[in-house]
């Protein structure tokens, strides 16, 4: 026997109370919603009433008779109940008696969302809804090809990351923009990202000035292609063209060189290698050697001719490498308050390490907040460590997990989360107020980072107030546990100063709620912002992997198919991200025809035919 229509009839109505109870209990944050949010507002409200009951037997007992289990009502939720309450009315032979209340319905639910979308990300492609964002790599305020191939690919909104690079180069950026809309009759919105107070490692010490240079190997370590260099006179390195490097080399070497030379040198590990020159263009010369090598400034060069010296030259000044810090389980690491650049664990004759690798970090104030025993992570969850002792400006921490084969490399201005802390700091700093100052009035959008509660909304507004910035829409970035304990509030602030979307940042999420409920985090981020018809940007690591090395793994497919709930994706920079759009944009384009959200879409399936 069936669930009884009439004894569901009870619940349901009180849902439905509880909608409307919580709606007026928040009646003046609805009445401080910007018009065209107002009924947003209402329909959180009415979700939130919802989901404040464990409805899950109600939603089976519902699906049995064939009725809306509630289960897609984010968007138009007091409609959603109404209609069920009248189609239990009905099934019960009962009149509906229901007090009239306007909510939002269906297509208006739809139509907010879409609204919303579109005033924040500009119309899109127009080939699908999900909009596409790309961060910006330093290069594209240099490079405008790289920003037109990016647009021509399907990028919709770029990304401009203030806590890289200057005013200069962002401005340049957004210039080399403007040029390929022209060239290419597309439209492209801009997105200043807020650096906030992020804590973050300080520089490295540079290490040495050394170079290396090695063949291409087969699987079966056969040479493919020899390691190749150009030696060019001092102050032309790297400007010759070509794959292998300008190497700046001074003396008397150059000039009489010949082909079939011989330049012998011993690199930085005591190894004695040849290289024979194969081209001489100019006052340049290419060599070639078919065993890896590493060069080092002011190493000394010899040029062979039938085994006799020649000529003899010296390695000018090469870049500057800075070598992280390795560490692995077990290690300590000494995080500092102070300027001083970090190092790696300096080792006795033995190998054994004479005292802990060594780092600072940004806000070095809060590090007084920091207790023993408390957590640690390091880029974006990368590496964990345990504070085993603090006084305020030094903490002693012990790695407790990371990579334990391999471990990982701390390299500087990686992210430092603090998941058991309750800092008490702005969320706007002095950077921050400078950058907008610059950037307000030249972007659409600018993302608030490391925002925790409606305070710090209203801290923004009054700072656009002041700068007189209008119709400049606010990203909510959710990066802390703060942020998505307090994001109902923090929706119903932002609908206060909108346009307005919401960013998952799902890197410092991740670290800050747990990896095994960033998933279900994620979840309750995109049905709130559904309810407030907010936008949302799905980011952190999709197709990382396409983005830096040029092809995806499996898992991150499924994730870019998984974004497609979002309005918007983030794309992070990378050698291969003009391919990473492409892809991505087929990927959407195509799934589009099959799921909306988190419902499915019936398109006629081809594999359907017997």
């Amino acid at each position: 026997m069936g669930p009884s229509p009439e004894r569901l009839i009870t619940p349901v109505m009180e849902l439905r109370r509880r909608a409307l109870a919580l709606e007026q209990q928040y009646q003046d944050a609805v009445n401080q919603a910007a018009p065209g949010y107002r009924e947003s507002a209402r329909n959180l409200l009415h979700y939130l009433a919802l989901r404040q009951v464990d409805v899950r037997d109600l939603q089976d007992e519902l699906a049995a008779l064939g009725l809306s289990s509630l289960g897609r009502s984010e968007a138009h939720t007091l409609h959603t109940l109404d209609a069920v309450l009248i189609a239990l009315h009905r099934l019960a032979s009962r009149e509906p008696q229901l007090e009239p209340v306007t909510a939002v319905d269906f297509k208006l639910g739809r139509t907010l969302l879409q609204e919303h979308t579109r005033r924040l990300f500009g119309s899109g492609s127009g080939k699908r809804a999900v909009r596409i964002m790309v961060t910006m790599p330093t290069e594209a305020a240099s490079n405008s090809d790289l920003i037109r191939h990016l647009l021509a690919s399907g990028m919709d909104v770029m990304r401009i990351n203030c806590a890289h690079d200057n005013a200069e180069i962002w401005l340049k950026m957004i210039e080399n923009l403007r040029r390929a809309e022209r060239e290419l009759g597309r439209t492209c919105k801009v997105y200043a990202d807020l650096a906030g107070p992020k804590l973050r490692t300080g520089p490295l010490a540079t290490s040495a000035q050394v170079l290396k240079i090695r063949p291409e190997r087969d699987l079966r370590g056969c040479v493919l292609k020899p390691a190749q260099v150009w030696f060019m006179p001092e102050g032309e390195a790297g400007t010759f063209s070509g794959d292998a490097p300008g190497v700046p080399l001074g003396g008397d070497l150059l000039p009489q060189a010949q082909r079939g030379d011989v330049i012998a040198l011993t690199d930085t590990r005591g190894k004695l290698r040849e290289l024979k020159v194969v081209s001489k263009i100019g006052g340049a010369l290419l060599a070639e050697c078919d065993r890896t090598f590493y060069l080092e400034t002011g190493m000394t060069a010899r040029l062979l001719r039938k085994k006799a010296l020649v000529a003899e030259g010296r390695i000018g000044e090469l870049p500057t490498v800075v070598e992280p810090i390795l560490l692995r389980p077990g290690d300590k690491l000494i995080v500092t308050n102070d300027d001083a650049p970090g190092s790696p664990a300096p080792l006795n004759p033995q190998g054994e390490v004479m005292r802990p690798a060594q780092i600072s970090c940004t806000l070095g104030e809060s590090l007084s907040a920091i207790k023993p025993g408390e957590h640690i992570w390091f880029d974006d969850g990368k590496i964990c460590g345990r504070v085993l002792e603090n006084n305020g400006a030094r903490m002693l921490v012990e790695i407790i997990q990371t990579n334990p084969a391999a471990g990982a490399k701390l390299g500087a201005e990686k992210g430092i989360n603090l998941p058991d802390v309750k800092l008490d700091i702005p969320s706007l700093t002095q950077k921050d107020l400078d950058d907008l100052a610059i950037m307000a009035s030249r972007v659409d959008m600018i993302g608030l980072s490391f925002v925790r509660d409606p305070q710090d909304v209203r801290a923004l507004r009054e700072e656009f107030n002041r700068l007189k910035v209008r119709d400049v829409g606010v990203i909510l970035k959710i990066e802390t546990r703060a942020a998505f304990e307090n994001l109902p509030q923090l929706l119903l602030a932002g609908m206060q100063l909108p346009p307005v979307g919401v960013m998952v940042a799902r890197g410092d999420l991740a670290v800050e709620v747990g990896f095994e409920r960033l998933a279900e985090v994620q979840e309750e981020i995109l049905w709130f912002c559904e309810a407030a018809h907010v936008p949302v940007i799905w980011a952190t690591q999709v197709l990382e992997s396409m983005a830096k090395f040029g092809s995806p793994s499996r898992a991150e497919v499924s994730d870019a198919v998984m974004s497609g709930r979002a309005e918007c994706v983030m794309l992070n920079k990378g050698p291969y991200i003009v391919e990473a759009v492409r892809f991505l944009n087929g990927v959407l384009e195509r799934m589009e025809a099959h799921q909306s959200k988190k419902r499915a879409r019936l398109r006629r399936l081809s594999i359907s035919r017997l």
